[in-house]
């Protein structure tokens, strides 16, 4: 049974970055057929997509948050990173490691999620 977990701060400045990690357990990151993604959610809004990094390590990022989006990976511990600069209030969301099943494009795995409060 595969299961994500994302960890990191609840509370991050405005102007700061944002640093999440998804620590995955019961499969690898470097598997063929995954990517592994961080989504969000605003209070009161949808989901967003925010980006993936797949087995190969190439790594693909939503237009809108492309330029202050990384997301990395640490294969040795099984787990991916997300970071993401300059926030502002706007990006106050739970955010949610998952992953992807590539051939039927789903979302088969998710993270319970973290609550990120960007406030001074």
């Amino acid at each position: 049974q595969v299961q994500l977990q994302e960890s990191g701060p609840g509370l991050v400045k405005p102007s700061q970055t944002l640093s999440l990690t998804c620590t995955v357990s019961g499969g690898s990151i470097t598997a063929n057929s995954y990517y592994w993604s961080w989504i969000r959610q605003p209070p009161g809004k949808g989901l967003e997509w925010i980006g993936y990094i797949a087995y190969s390590g190439s790594t693909y990022y939503s237009p809108s948050l492309k330029s202050r989006t990384s997301i990395s990976r640490d294969t040795s511990r099984t787990q991916f990173t997300l970071q993401l600069s300059s926030v502002t209030p706007e990006d106050t969301a739970v955010y949610y490691c998952a992953r992807v099943w590539i051939p039927v494009v789903t979302f088969d795995y998710w993270g319970q999620g973290t609550q990120v409060t960007v406030s001074s």
